[in-house]
């Protein structure tokens, strides 16, 4: 199942499993995960994350043993995408449980369209901070117009997710940088967009995929990029288990520290084996030092 179609459906089984009440689970204030006064290369990630897109066909099987399993490898936070067809509140009891947080959620645009409202409030339920649009339909970005557009309703999200307590972000791919009208569509979404209203989640084989350096941006834009999708990528880009590529997460955490990521999501989108993937990568980021 690719990711747009996954997406669509993980919108359907949102809409079919929202609450009806909140519970008031307000997030509270961001503070880095990594040790940001140690000396250089002495830090560490000191709660690694899991985008559940990983282990979808295990999580479409038995939800409550995929996170049991999640976290018996040493995950601490999870970032849903789809619920598959359980309620907030089934959810929420299964991560108490587990001693798992879920600080965010992909959520298709779709369901932000159809009902904000109801959407807000899972989120509340299930006290993400971060609801996050992960893709665009490729017919709705052909011109810098399309964009524009894409940023104010992203604005407007923005808006009525902090009103209810709930930070607004994107995650994006590689599509985002190809040049347009000559200019990064990706540029135009960070200048046509509010930063307090919104956040951008990178996806760190995404933007080097596209042959783009993640530090500068986040040089430039601090504050701006709070999440991160932790995936590696060979010499060939091709997307492989963290730790098994070329990028160098050392040197991309150290420039993070203190102003920028604060939540490390692993993710695969296509692993031959889900458990022994997020295993490979969770045991390589808990030993890295930066």
């Amino acid at each position: 199942m690719n990711r747009r179609h996954f997406l669509r459906t993980a919108g359907g089984l949102t809409l079919g499993s929202l609450a009806t009440i909140a519970l008031g689970c307000r997030p509270s204030d961001e503070t880095s995960q990594a040790a940001s006064g140690a000396p250089a290369g002495t830090r560490r990630l000191e709660r690694i994350g899991l985008q559940l897109y990983t282990v979808r066909t295990l999580m479409a099987q038995n939800v409550p043993r995929t996170l049991e399993r999640v976290a018996e490898i040493g995950y601490q936070e999870v970032e849903f995408a789809g619920y598959f067809n359980y309620t907030p509140q089934e959810l929420r009891q299964m991560l108490d449980h587990l001693g798992l947080s879920a600080p965010a959620t992909h959520v298709p645009y779709q369901a932000l369209e159809a009902n904000l409202e109801a959407t807000l409030e899972t989120a509340q339920v299930l006290g993400h901070r971060y609801v996050v649009v992960p893709w665009l339909p490729p017919e709705q970005r052909q011109t810098l117009d399309d964009y524009r557009r894409w940023a104010e309703r992203f604005n407007r999200w923005g808006e009525a997710c902090k009103a209810a307590g709930v930070q607004f972000a994107y995650h994006n791919h590689d599509f985002e940088f190809a040049p347009v009208e000559e200019q990064i569509p990706y540029d135009v979404l960070l200048a046509e967009t509010d930063a307090d209203l919104v956040k951008m989640e990178l996806d760190l084989y995404w933007i080097t995929y596209a042959g783009h350096d993640p530090i500068p941006y986040l040089q430039q834009y601090p504050g701006r990029f709070l999440l991160c999708h932790v995936k590696d990528m060979t010499a060939d880009r091709q997307m492989v288990d963290v730790g098994q590529g070329t990028i160098d997460f050392a040197r991309i955490f150290a420039q993070a520290v203190g102003t920028q990521l604060q939540h490390y999501f692993v993710e695969h989108d296509q692993p031959e084996d889900p458990l022994a993937s997020i295993r490979r990568s969770y045991e390589y980021l808990a030993q890295l030092r930066f």
